[in-house]
């Protein structure tokens, strides 16, 4: 699961922005007030650090994004019964690079490294100093950040989108990062005239993206995956092996 899906928000995005076409920065605050380290009775909700949204597919590198899918335990493989949830299979390289440069819509998100690790660090007093309203007022850039998020649309750029891979590291979930990403998305679809959106998602992610404005499809279909078996001319099914990390297609004995 790359989102958090039925949890509580105990964060949210602080709304000052600055922006261009193919990027955003945003300061991420707590909801909760925090005292200072210089003045114990003064409270105040500073912010915590800034992130930056690029809409750029160039700041995206093939291989922080598949490090990124291994901490979010998010495979772009779609086969059960091959790929266990706890060990998604890696993505070779060079077809992660091609899928981006031919998606119409890519998404990410980056902020600091020491911040990734602050956030995930529970033994925090929750103590606010001046170098750390420094720190917090210091923009990031995808040059000197860690790939925090991700998602991605593919479409034909006339009736229809489909949105996929959306994902957040799990030290920074439930502050509103990935609706942040999903917005992004459907804004930027919505812009070029599509309005047939669909989404992939797991069942666990699907309160997140019914939050986010999805629902069910009014024709009732759903998602279903070529599973490679043999063609309408022989009826019997191929059978797999595995090679490394590849899987191998063994076509049927002939009699």
């Amino acid at each position: 699961m790359g989102v958090a899906a039925n949890a509580p928000l105990t964060m949210m995005i602080e709304c000052s922005t600055s922006r261009n076409s193919t990027m955003e920065l945003k300061w991420l605050r707590t909801t909760t007030t925090i005292k200072s380290t210089t003045n114990k009775n003064l409270l105040f909700r500073p912010p915590i650090f800034p992130i930056y949204i690029s809409t750029d597919p160039h700041h995206v590198d093939p291989l922080r994004l598949r490090d990124l899918c291994g901490t979010c335990h998010h495979s772009f493989h779609r086969f059960p019964s091959h790929v266990t949830e706890d060990q998604p299979l890696l993505v070779d390289t060079r077809k992660l690079r091609i899928a981006l440069s031919h998606s119409a819509v890519v998404v990410s998100v980056f902020c600091k490294s020491h911040h990734v690790l602050a956030a995930a660090d529970s033994g925090d007093d929750g103590s606010f100093g001046m170098d750390d309203l420094v720190e917090c007022v210091t923009p990031v850039t995808p040059s000197d950040g860690e790939l925090v998020g991700f998602g991605r649309a593919v479409s034909d750029c006339g009736l229809t989108a489909s949105i996929y891979d959306v994902m957040v590291i799990p030290s920074l979930r439930r502050m509103g990062i990935g609706r942040v990403i999903l917005k992004r998305i459907v804004r930027m679809l919505i812009n070029r005239g599509v309005y047939d959106i669909a989404a992939l998602c797991t069942e666990n992610e699907r309160l997140f993206f019914k939050a986010c404005g999805f629902g069910g499809d009014i024709l009732g279909s759903t998602t279903m995956m070529y599973t490679r078996t043999a063609s309408s001319t022989a009826e019997e099914e191929l059978t797999f092996t595995r090679a490394g990390r590849k899987l191998l297609l063994i076509p049927p004995l002939k009699s």
